[in-house]
């Protein structure tokens, strides 16, 4: 669970100002998701029908950047890929691999024709222009599996905020100030739970992030999982922070697979980084070290049985 975010319109983020800064790319960018949903409606091949075609023209990352990124929302109506270019962003579903010259040209503007007509989807729908993503605003906008990626988008940034300029117990004031209520159904209060521990008698504290979402109507934490990592892991960390833990641990059921390969090699990121230490969080020493996250990190994916 992380810090609250400015909410912004989807539509805003699914537009990301001035394409391909964030990435360190050229202008002119497709994002194809890669999430459950838009694999299993064949979206890794479309994404190769896209790389093949760009090769095939003799285009390199230069031109056009394909990138695979986390969630785009609109699962349905999957595999979804968006194009980012200096006339703004256009969002496409259902697009099959064989149409991947004509999407490639489209990404280009310069496509004469536009066989891709019927698989356009409007971002100014209300299914996208009335959400506010706060959890999920770099989904669909991050390349999951790139530590460098999220850090460019700002991933870290309040974990560093928090260990450099705020008291644990300030970090806990923040959060009960902001009403940060939990998603799992019951809406416990953030705070409330966080002080709980904090007030505890002095002791070994650990931190659990649980991904079971079991409750009828609680919030899709594979969503998250899988699109955006590191936003769980500065999650736990900034928790383990505010309550002086020990360790953090992730609970993750077994059926979900890739969400359990994407935190698995998160965390290998964080650890090739030296764990939650200067590089990630500015301080001379390892982020939280009176709460044990020291040079590697002490959480792992738990499968469940």
């Amino acid at each position: 669970m992380t810090m609250p975010a400015v909410t912004m319109e989807i539509g805003v983020a699914l537009r990301p100002s001035g394409a391909g800064t964030a990435f360190g790319e050229p202008p002119r960018r497709l994002r194809c998701c890669d999430a459950s949903a838009c694999r299993n409606a064949g979206g890794i091949a479309l994404r190769q029908a896209l790389l093949a075609a760009r090769a095939a023209a003799g285009l390199g990352e230069d031109t056009l950047a394909i990138r695979a990124v986390g969630c785009l929302r609109l699962c349905g109506r999957g595999p979804l890929v968006a194009a980012d270019g200096p006339a703004g962003s256009r969002l496409w579903g259902g697009v099959p691999p064989p149409l991947a010259e004509p999407l490639l040209a489209a990404a280009l503007e310069a496509a004469e024709a536009d066989p891709l007509a019927p698989f356009s989807l409007d971002l100014n729908h209300p299914f996208f222009r009335l959400q506010k993503p706060v959890v999920l605003e770099r989904c669909g906008l991050v390349d999951p599996d790139s530590l460098d990626d999220a850090l460019a988008q700002g991933a870290y940034a309040q974990l560093r905020r928090c260990v450099q300029h705020l008291k644990p117990e300030e970090v806990r004031a923040e959060v009960r100030r902001s009403g940060l209520r939990g998603r799992g159904g019951a809406g416990y209060p953030t705070g409330l739970k966080w002080d709980t521990v904090a007030l505890q008698p002095s002791g070994p504290r650990q931190v659990v992030a649980n991904g079971d979402e079991g409750d009828p109507g609680a919030f899709m934490d594979r969503t998250v999982l899988e699109s955006d990592p590191h936003r769980l892991l500065e999650g736990l960390a900034i928790a383990a922070w505010a309550v002086e833990a020990l360790n953090g641990y992730l609970y993750v059921r077994a059926e979900y697979p890739l969400a359990i390969a994407r935190l698995q090699r998160a965390l290998e990121q964080v650890e090739a980084w030296g764990g939650f230490g200067p590089a990630l969080c500015g301080t001379p020493g390892p982020c939280g070290s009176s709460c044990g996250w020291g040079p590697a990190p002490t959480c792992a994916a738990r499968k469940r049985p």
